[in-house]
């Protein structure tokens, strides 16, 4: 009897070591998007994603404004979160939906401070192959904030060889530091033509930045979008105006075409650009006409 009761024991622990292994692997996340319906290379061709991707310190919150504008004027259904972790793992959430062609990303790095924009455009590249896997996607859009467009920028500069690559095609840049942020707190004097003096960024990456500037795709329209709150700062209050639009000698020799849109007001500051309805409208206007 107890021999049998022994060998009982001994199944239901392994019953639920099964168990506790199996509840285990449900906190696990695929390496690419996960899908349930089957998209083909035939029909992947169609499917156009705007991923977006936040700036310093931020999170993938940052983009939801934009995102329901979006949703709301009935671009697409479709919203799919990528998460990258600090070792660089994308852990996906949703997937296309079949015949739905625009779908939207939001991307999250969890290592939100990290300037080192090598490292961050190779988690970038991660998430567009991750979808390019899955999806066979063979175009896609960007969005940047803030710092995000120095990770989006150095993404488009890397001399990318691959043709079975997905190409970008339409990039809007917002509130882009491409050449610094402000000094401290102070924003009260007029800038003068030594904006280095007040511009935390080194200008090393700025001259980084321009010399890769010969490899800008030349298939990529570009929409730059900055701040001006109008109180004599010539700035959102943390970058410069003319950090912003310094991305036109960077892309515009390159780029398909390059426009330049000001946003004014108190609702122009740094932080407040990605929740503007006047950015919304202008996101709608140039990715989906």
């Amino acid at each position: 009897m107890r021999r049998h009761r022994h060998i009982t024991d001994c199944l239901l622990g392994l019953l639920g070591l099964v168990i506790l292994l199996g509840g285990c692997g449900q906190f696990s996340q695929p390496a690419k998007p996960a899908t349930s319906t089957s998209i083909t290379a035939k029909t992947g061709a169609r499917y156009i994603p705007t991923l977006f991707f936040h700036g310093y310190g931020s999170h993938a919150s940052a983009e939801m404004q934009m995102i329901h504008a979006a949703t709301a004027a009935g671009v697409t259904r479709t919203v799919v979160h990528a998460t990258v972790t600090k070792t660089g793992r994308v852990i996906w959430q949703g997937h296309f939906k079949r015949g739905d062609y625009h779908p939207l990303v939001a991307v999250e790095f969890k290592d939100n401070r990290n300037t080192d924009y090598q490292v961050t455009a190779n988690w970038a590249q991660k998430v567009i192959t991750g979808l390019a896997r899955t999806y066979h996607i063979q175009k896609f859009n960007l969005v940047g904030h803030s710092m995000g467009n120095i990770t989006l920028l150095t993404y488009l500069l890397k001399r990318n060889t691959d043709r079975q690559m997905p190409r970008p095609q339409k990039w809007v840049a917002i509130a882009g530091n491409f050449n610094g942020v402000l000094g401290g707190n102070d924003t009260s004097q007029q800038q003068t033509r030594d904006q280095s003096r007040r511009l935390q960024t080194p200008p090393n990456d700025y001259r980084r930045l321009a010399a890769r500037r010969a490899y800008f795709p030349r298939q990529v329209a570009v929409l730059n979008i900055y701040g001006e709150l109008n109180d004599k700062t010539r700035s959102d209050g943390r970058v410069s105006n003319a950090s912003s639009r310094s991305l036109r000698l960077l892309v515009q020799k390159r780029a398909k075409s390059y426009q330049v849109r000001k946003i004014m007001g108190a609702n122009a500051q740094h932080s407040r650009l990605h929740d503007n309805q006047q950015v919304d409208q202008l996101l709608l206007k140039f990715l989906w006409p």
